[in-house]
């Protein structure tokens, strides 16, 4: 599939090549993330899915290519040219990280008191009004990180994400290290805070039930290359030797058969 004009996604990546050393970790890379989706990234342990991550949010710079969101360019901007960017999107890392020395609340304020002029009661109101998004207690927010469950941090590090309400969410690994039940409240609440925030999500993972559950597109990254982008139907009957043994793996077919039930 060939990947969008840069005028209609919100991430548009063009043939992007990336290097740790000599090691060869993108290869030609590109595809394009449409406005109001769920778009996930998939593909084996080590093969790049963070790293193509971290190079979209310029944390590490690609060998070349292009990578253009809201239809800048990004590769090349200086740390004061990409703040307007990195304003309207929101990251939650995999392992959350939140302050383990503040609240869920001073956690998520920090980034209202660092990037706005808003009183005190307003950033508290808002803060409030992050964290009951998130599906959090409204007690939670005097919490400390290490006081709360894996799927209750989970929840508290996407309330900082979409502290500045963002058009863009990236969500890297959000389910890893949960049990079966938090894992699932995680995947129904992608889906309803793109709903309800009107926002475009990408997010890296390997948890195939989310992926049935909550992605509209899916790309399969392996050997540096996109094996193939679409839907989980689309994928899971598609021919290439890599993405079947993906997909109709034990799981991948336990993760289809749970998928078809809930229809």
């Amino acid at each position: 599939m060939e990947p969008l004009p840069s005028t209609d996604a919100v991430i548009d990546i063009r043939d992007l090549y990336t290097r740790y050393g000599t090691a060869a970790v993108h290869q030609g890379v590109s595809l394009a993330v449409r406005p109001g989706e769920v778009f996930a990234l998939v593909g084996g342990s080590g093969c790049g899915k963070s790293t193509l991550l971290r190079a979209i949010i310029m944390l590490l710079r690609p060998e070349s290519g292009s990578i253009r969101v809201f239809g800048q360019e990004t590769i090349g901007l200086s740390d004061e040219e990409a703040l307007p960017l990195r304003r309207r999107w929101g990251v939650m890392f995999e392992r959350g990280a939140l302050f383990s020395s503040l609240t869920v609340a001073e956690n998520v304020a920090m980034v209202l008191r660092e990037h706005t002029q808003l009183s005190q009661q307003l950033i508290d109101e808002v803060v409030a009004l992050k964290i009951a998004l998130t599906g959090l207690p409204a007690d939670a927010g005097a919490k400390y990180p290490s006081e709360l469950s894996g799927g209750m941090r989970k929840r508290a590090a996407l309330a900082r994400a979409i502290a500045l309400d963002p058009e863009l969410l990236f969500l890297d690994e959000p389910t890893a290290g949960l049990d079966p039940l938090s894992a699932s409240g995680i995947d129904e609440l992608v889906g309803n805070l793109r709903d309800a925030l009107g926002l475009t999500i990408m997010m890296v993972t390997h948890d195939l039930d989310l992926l049935w559950r909550a992605a509209d597109r899916v790309a399969v990254l392996d050997g540096g290359h996109i094996l193939g982008v679409g839907t989980m139907m689309e994928l899971s009957e598609a021919e290439h030797p890599v993405i079947r043994e993906y997909f109709y793996g034990p799981r991948g077919r336990a993760a289809r058969e749970q998928a078809w039930k809930k229809k």
